[in-house]
């Protein structure tokens, strides 16, 4: 086996603090939480969504978070994580990398994840086209987001390279 066609891994990372505007809504993992403050962020600062998107960037050697959907860019401001994630599967795809999956760790004291974590697993996985699988910690009071100040996640990811005599969806999604 070529060091060309050896699985590759990726490592992502995304930090938001709390929003100052309690009308902000909070999205984690690609669902809103009803009666909690958001994060605040370019986008929605969905700190799941954001840290799997990073970390297949990072897998594939596709640059980071910020050079693919940048503060710069308006078309973003306010967009959903689920909608950077999908873009982000899409751009990984069309660079010639089948996505194997995605892991991501959420830190924070809250939203309490674990009673909507198949629920939110379910929507990043969909958003992905790729198994995502999520879990979350505390900090025991440590940091920012020991402190409440804000949410923290990381993320790894697994992709492989497409061999060039297999077939794999083009940008549009249509068998190539």
């Amino acid at each position: 086996m070529s060091a060309a066609s050896l699985p590759r891994t990726g490592i992502g990372t995304d930090v938001h603090a709390f929003d100052t505007d309690p009308a902000r809504e909070l999205w984690v993992g690609g669902l809103h939480w009803p009666g909690e403050t958001g994060l605040a962020g370019h986008s929605d600062g969905d700190v799941a969504a954001h840290a799997a998107a990073d970390a297949l960037f990072s897998a594939s050697g596709l640059g980071d978070l910020g050079s693919n959907f940048g503060t710069s860019e308006p078309e973003w401001a306010g967009a959903r994580g689920t909608a950077l994630l999908a873009e982000a599967a899409r751009r990984v795809r069309a660079a010639g990398f089948e996505i194997g999956n995605v892991a991501v760790q959420v830190i924070g004291n809250r939203p309490r994840l674990g009673p909507r974590r198949a629920e939110a697993q379910a929507a990043l996985s969909e958003a992905a086209g790729a198994v995502v699988t999520l879990t979350a910690t505390t900090t025991d009071g440590l940091g920012l987001t020991g402190r409440g100040e804000g949410l923290a996640a990381l993320a790894t990811a697994l992709v492989v390279p497409v061999a060039d005599d297999e077939e794999r969806p083009d940008d549009t999604g249509a068998a190539g």
